[in-house]
């Protein structure tokens, strides 16, 4: 593989990784959210990734193994929404329960933090792309 791949992969990977932070924010903003525009509480947001492959430039077996994450989608989860007892919320239904967003404020928490380490080590690769490519020049000047 070499540095301009590498440099696609990870930056394409801190794209994927920006998706999923906006998605967790947006799950924890919206977790007691009981009426949306569409109707019902709000839906868990999760972002679908799969990989997209590279042009297989030098024709190695490698390069032709190697490709960029990329979001598929976006979608809502289908799970079942938490049902809390209020009779005193204006949501609740006429056995006083009041269906909530089914957003788990752990799992969030744990994805937030899955997504943060990601961001960093794809930034972290991209540091010691520039590194290597600048080491490369040096040595290429002497």
């Amino acid at each position: 593989m070499d540095l301009l791949n590498a440099m696609k992969v990870s930056s394409a990977g801190l794209s994927v990784q920006r998706a999923r932070m906006n998605a967790v924010s947006s799950n924890l903003a919206n977790i007691n959210t009981t009426r949306t525009p569409e109707g019902g509480p709000y839906r868990r947001k999760q972002v679908i990734v799969g990989v997209e492959p590279l042009a297989n430039q030098f024709k190695s077996v490698l390069d032709s193994q190697v490709g960029a994450p990329k979001v598929i989608e976006v979608k809502e989860d289908q799970s079942e929404f938490r049902k809390v007892y209020d009779p005193s919320h204006p949501d609740a239904d006429e056995s006083g329960n009041v269906s909530m967003p089914n957003v788990n404020m752990m799992q969030e928490m744990v994805d937030m933090l899955s997504a943060t380490r990601s961001y960093e080590a794809n930034a972290a690769v991209i540091n010691t792309v520039k590194s290597m490519a600048q080491k490369a020049i040096d040595l290429g000047n002497r």
